[in-house]
């Protein structure tokens, strides 16, 4: 429990409203994207580098720790208060500060909203292109901090592939700026690359310089539908094979089909066994003609039904499938563990086969679903918790498929990190050897255990 003398300093700090230790404000803030809840002692809304760099040099000082926090739409608990201690919010950090439509670059502070960020560069003709799932509320220092992916990452890579530079607080309260707004750059470390991903124990970014695009000119949609899961992966294989890199590769599996159409009679044909959602952009005439080749290639590969659309309003109809698959799953049990596992392209038949068997073994429902481009399968085990040792069956589930994806020269998580959801697992993908560097790197930057403490890494 934190006294409250340092709560009156932390009040000095940042101001008597933005410090808070009301029960009733601490249980916002105790919880995120998993089914995980931490009570924290205070949460504190700083609104500059400087009130957070003297934060972290209080809590350097009085040994507590700090935990830094976007929206709280993790899946993993990486921004979970767990034994107490200060949640940092960084959302009073939420100014686009400039958008330099001569040399492509952004320069943001942590707490704006993803989809805000991307309607704000649209408007002058430029293009940021990650897009996870959660964009409509997830905050870009939160996408940098757990590097976040998404349906578009097939084409154009995920969070880090577009931060140039950063502006961070390292966890004993200096504030440094890594990178910067050339495109080449090789002075000293890449600290940049190191802090993306670094969820939050290495430092809190205050600034992101991120790299735009020009906006493509239009975009194509396609659902098609396939009578196998074989010939939706050879799908994905071939139309890359063929030197055709699309937007988007999106993946969903019978049992998720099953779910959606149940729940919303979308008219899915019965013979459907895989679905990918599949978008092209770019010049206007190219994509028609990419948009006709894929369905050439595609046709002898078991294709049930082939949906193009016309138009904005139609491409939206066909994401609909995609974006109902999250209300859908609570039909069939009231509680879920969301993994995202990825496998080489090649390999995801084989992986949706093994986890078939495990369900089969462990007797609870398996929904799996994501981004086929790029090997990156979201791996939903729906359980009850009410049930007795529906939780424990769960859990040896989960570990199975992990070593199944790696067994596949695949990795246990593509977007979501490991904070406290992946921790018991991660002796499974990193040797002590490598785990025992990056706790030399967490050393290094945070002597005292102040910043993000117990995530990662198993104690």
């Amino acid at each position: 429990m934190i006294d409250s003398r340092i709560i009156q300093e932390m009040k000095l700090i940042v101001g008597t409203d933005n410090v808070a230790t009301d029960r009733q404000d601490l249980l916002c803030y105790g919880y995120d994207a998993t089914q995980m809840e931490f009570l924290p002692d205070a949460v504190v809304h700083p609104a500059s580098p400087e009130e957070i760099a003297a934060i972290l040099k209080l809590a350097n000082a009085e040994r507590f720790p700090v935990f830094p926090r976007g929206a709280g739409s993790g899946f993993t608990g990486g921004a979970l208060p767990k034994g107490g201690g200060i949640v940092l919010v960084v959302t009073r950090l939420n100014r686009i500060l400039r958008i330099d439509t001569e040399n492509l670059v952004a320069e943001v502070e942590p707490g704006v909203v993803t989809e805000q960020f991307q309607q704000e560069v649209e408007k002058l003709g430029l293009f940021y292109p990650p897009d996870p799932a959660s964009l409509k509320f997830s905050t870009l220092g939160g996408n940098v901090a757990e590097n976040a992916g998404g349906p578009r990452c097939v084409k154009y890579g995920v969070t880090r592939d577009f931060v140039m530079g950063l502006e961070v607080v390292l966890p004993t309260g200096e504030i440094i700026r890594t990178g910067g707004e050339t495109y080449k750059g090789v002075v000293g470390y890449d600290l940049t690359r190191l802090l993306c991903g670094s969820e939050g124990t290495l430092g809190v970014i205050t600034k992101i310089i991120f790299k735009l695009l020009p906006l493509p000119e239009a975009k194509k949609t396609m659902l098609t539908i396939f009578d196998s899961i074989d010939g939706a992966a050879k799908a994905v294989s071939t139309i890359i094979g063929n030197k055709i890199i699309p937007t988007t590769l999106e993946f969903m599996d019978h049992a998720t089909l099953q779910c959606v159409e149940k729940r919303f009679n979308l008219g899915i044909p019965a013979e459907g066994r895989a679905v990918l959602l599949i978008e092209v952009d770019g010049d206007r005439d190219l994509i028609e003609k990419q948009a006709a080749r894929i369905q050439d290639l595609i046709r002898p590969l078991g294709l049930v039904e082939c949906k193009i659309a016309r138009d904005a309003a139609e491409s939206e109809a066909l994401w609909k499938v995609r974006r109902l698959v999250s209300p859908s799953l609570r039909d069939v049990n009231p509680d879920k563990f969301n993994e995202d596992i990825v496998v080489p392209r090649s390999k995801v038949p084989d992986v949706i086969r093994v986890i078939d068997k495990i369900r089969q073994k462990y007797d609870i429902p398996i929904v799996n679903f994501g981004h086929a481009g790029d090997g990156n399968i979201h791996v939903n085990v729906m359980i009850d918790k009410a049930i007795p040792g529906q939780e424990e069956k769960a859990h040896r589930a989960i570990g199975e498929i992990f070593q199944a994806a790696l067994d596949l020269n695949g990795t246990m998580s593509g977007e979501h990190g490991v904070g406290l959801a992946k921790q018991p697992y991660i002796h499974l993908e990193l040797k002590p050897a490598q785990v025992a560097a990056m706790k030399a790197v967490k050393k290094a930057l945070d002597p005292n255990n102040i910043l993000n403490p117990g995530k990662m890494f198993p104690a």
